[in-house]
Order: C-alpha cells, then sequence, then structure tokens
C-alpha cells in the first residue's frame, strides 16, 4: 500500500518531505489539503491527521505522523537512507541540526511570513514589534549558521543530510516574507549550491513559488 501524505503545495514544511521523498526514491501518494481554504482547520482533518490543524501529514497504514522532521526521519528509516547520516556519529550531529533548527530557527520565520504575508492577504495591518524581535532571532541563529557553512558545502559531514533539508526551509518564502538572509554571504552560497547540485530542492521550490504566485495574483496581493 503507497503512504499517503497530505499537504498543501505552497507549504515549505510539505517541500521538506517531498524533497527527501524524491532523493530517497520513496514513492508516495499525494494528496492536496488547501490551506487556502482552511481544509486542514475542520474537526475531521483534526481528528483524523492532526489536532493543530496543519500540515504535512503522513499516512502509512496505521500509522498517522504529523510534522515534517518526524516524517522525513521515519522515511529514512524505513529505506536505510543515509539522509539520517551515515555513522552514528553523523546521526547526532544531524539530529542536533534538526532539533536546533525548530528550537532556534524555524519558529521566528513562520512568525515573520504570518506577518508580512499573511497579515497582508487579510488586509491586516503587520506589527512591526513583532517583526523586530523575530529577525533578531534569525539574525543571531544566522550567525551562527554563517560561521558554520563557512568553507562548507553542507551542514554535516561531505554530502546532503536531513539537515540541510530542515536548516534550508525558511528559504522557501525568502522572496515573499523577506526574512534577512542575504546579510549572511555563507549561508546564501550554501544554498545556492543545493539548488544547484540537489535537484529535488530546485524542484520542489517552483511548485511552492507556482502555488504561492497564482494564489496571490487570484487574490490580487502584491507583497
Amino acid at each position: 500500500m503507497t503512504m499517503k501524505l497530505y499537504g498543501d503545495p505552497g507549504s515549505g514544511s510539505l517541500r521538506r518531505v517531498t524533497t527527501a521523498a524524491k532523493i530517497m526514491g520513496v514513492e508516495l501518494e499525494r494528496v492536496k489539503v488547501d490551506l487556502f481554504k482552511g481544509e486542514s482547520q475542520t474537526d475531521e482533518f483534526k481528528s483524523r491527521f492532526n489536532p493543530h490543524g496543519l500540515t504535512p501529514v503522513l499516512v502509512d497504514g496505521d500509522t498517522v505522523l504529523y510534522e515534517a522532521a518526524a516524517i522525513n526521519l521515519y522515511l529514512a528509516d524505513k529505506v536505510n537512507s543515509p539522509l539520517a547520516g551515515k555513522t552514528k556519529e553523523e546521526r547526532f550531529q544531524v539530529l542536533k541540526w534538526m532539533f536546533w533548527s525548530g528550537e532556534q530557527w524555524r519558529i521566528f520565520f513562520t512568525t515573520v511570513f504570518d506577518e508580512r504575508v499573511g497579515k497582508t492577504v487579510m488586509g491586516l495591518p503587520q506589527d512591526e514589534a513583532v517583526v523586530a524581535f523575530a529577525e533578531g532571532k534569525i539574525r543571531a541563529a544566522a550567525k551562527v549558521l554563517d560561521e558554520h557553512l563557512k568553507n562548507r558545502e553542507f551542514m554535516v559531514g561531505n554530502a546532503l543530510t536531513l539537515a540541510d533539508i530542515d536548516v534550508a526551509a525558511p528559504f522557501s518564502q525568502i522572496d515573499r516574507s523577506k526574512p534577512p538572509l542575504r546579510e549572511f554571504p555563507n549561508l546564501m552560497a550554501w544554498q545556492d549550491n543545493l539548488l544547484k547540485t540537489v535537484p529535488a530542492w530546485a524542484e520542489t521550490k517552483e511548485e511552492v513559488d507556482n502555488r504561492f504566485d497564482t494564489f496571490l495574483s487570484s487574490a490580487g496581493v502584491e507583497l
């Protein structure tokens, strides 16, 4: 039975899973959940898949799993993928950066996106104090990354891992939410290298961009 992946093609979190699955050669049946129409906020979705009303969600038989990082680790375990690390030491380094990404990194990009994109779509004013706070956190974390990525092509070891995919996720919305990432040259060089050398990362970027450009155009919104 083919595993099912529920999510919206405009989602950076879904992109993390679809990218990893492409690289690992894992077949997934995509089921679209239109976030713009609130399809993840229904009582049925919350009771069946995720009580938070968020995507992506993986369904593999009786296993229902949400949180993109957990889904990617689950898929990597099923196929014994080196994306989770080639050695025991690498695996813990990958996990370290995945946890770091969740606590020190991606959450603040979500805040900036909600303020700059979400509120614009809804016709609401941005809270500049919230944006300033989130961008301060982003800069502090980006400084750490910029130093770590000096003379490195990948987050861990000498090949792509799930750590790269997790940390790169905020770049999905860089041209829409405009976080202060371009201030950090090593970080930008690393992201450019991923787009050039990881075909799946470039393909999924196109999917996210097409989804958002179409939606924003239909809504008459300019960012």
